[in-house]
């Protein structure tokens, strides 16, 4: 791709190291910005260096945060005796958005994965453990929800939590996984399928 200027060039290079996003995207960002009041690119950047400065991560659960605990574990309603586990921050956005889950969460910054070379120690799973052990007893945690991706990676990690988590002798649930609303048998995959067969429910008419 031919640049009129190297200024140009260089803020396609630096846009488009952003996931999704490629060279003509990064090229139409950048144009945009260009055409834009000189203040905009100014809030702009204000913003990100502001983020990238100010973000802190949550003492408890490693969510992102404004403050050392995130809102989620300091808010009063929530209910505290169950914490989900979650492989990363999107994870934890994307089940709040559902409005279905009012308990609190882990991140645990990834799920184990020997080919990565990403093992236990290298997660937060040592700080779920201590967190569990350490909790006040009117707060003490009688579930956790394993949330994590549906991969041999995922599998791994969550048996391995479910071991160590053996011993306090609290419940370890893990999300349903099966066939989505509106999807079709014959297009479904045959983990996916034997896991729903598996893991069926009753079926009532009333």
């Amino acid at each position: 791709m031919n640049f009129p200027s190297k200024l140009i060039e260089e803020a396609v290079n630096e846009i488009s190291r952003l996931p999704g996003i490629g060279k003509k995207t990064a090229l139409r960002l950048a144009l945009h910005l260009l055409k834009q009041k000189e203040n905009v690119t100014e809030e702009l950047t204000r913003s990100l260096l502001s983020l990238r400065k100010d973000i802190k991560y949550c003492s408890l659960c490693h969510n992102i945060s404004d403050a050392d605990v995130c809102s989620i574990c300091a808010g009063r309603r929530r209910e505290r005796s169950i914490i989900c586990v979650v492989e990363d921050i999107p994870d934890v956005l994307a089940i709040e958005n559902t409005s279905q889950y009012n308990g609190l969460y882990h991140v645990l910054g990834g799920v184990i994965s020997p080919i990565q070379g990403i093992g236990p120690d290298d997660l937060k799973i040592e700080s779920l453990i201590q967190r569990i052990a350490h909790t006040p007893e009117n707060e003490k945690v009688k579930e956790v929800i394993l949330a994590l991706p549906a991969t041999m990676e995922g599998d791994t990690t969550s048996f391995f939590i479910t071991r160590r988590l053996k011993e306090f002798g609290i419940k370890v649930s893990t999300i349903a996984r099966g066939i989505p609303i509106g999807g079709e048998l014959e297009y479904t995959d045959e983990v996916t399928l034997g896991r729903s067969i598996l893991t069926r429910v009753n079926y009532s008419a009333e």
